[in-house]
């Protein structure tokens, strides 16, 4: 019971993030570049000490779909989708490997969510052309999840003994 009203907090965080973020008039001349602060609870879920892959993979589900609905749309949605797919195999097997810091993970992560969104791009609309954007989208993602790691090592150790003094 306990796990689960922890989990829904997470979602609640990561929606919030979600809306900040929509907020935040970022642009940089190419389109689908953002921060990716709700993966910060993506990552911080993928090292907790008491969550995991499943863990994270369902609040970061949950948080697209109803993210999707409440401050975008449906293509919002699949690009979504694709890109957290893309990211979330990229960091499951970061992590595994055990060569990876949790900033490397998080770096991981927000190159291969660009890349699936990228993909998902050449898809919908039919063309290569997109695939011209793919090394910005690299730098981007390896600019804000070195950024986003940086912040989730620091949440961690509080995260951790918040468990501890609330057991």
């Amino acid at each position: 019971m306990r796990k689960t009203a922890e989990l829904g907090f997470f979602l609640a965080v990561a929606l919030i993030l979600s809306y900040v973020e929509s907020l935040i008039p970022i642009t940089f001349g190419i389109p689908g570049i953002k921060l990716g602060l709700p993966n910060l609870i993506v990552v911080l879920l993928l090292f907790g000490q008491r969550y995991g892959a499943k863990e994270a993979l369902l609040v970061n589900g949950m948080r697209i779909v109803l993210s999707g609905f409440m401050f975008s749309n449906l293509y919002a949605i699949l690009y979504a989708l694709a890109g957290a797919a893309f990211s979330f195999i990229a960091m499951l097997i970061g992590k595994r490997l055990r060569c990876f810091s949790v900033i490397g993970v998080s770096v991981l992560g927000g190159v291969f969510h660009n890349i699936g969104q990228a993909v998902v791009a050449m898809i919908v609309v039919e063309t290569f052309a997109v695939s011209y954007y793919i090394p910005f989208l690299i730098v981007a993602g390896m600019i804000t999840g070195a950024f986003l790691g940086l912040i989730v090592m620091e949440i961690i150790p509080y995260l951790d003994r918040y468990r501890q003094c609330s057991r």
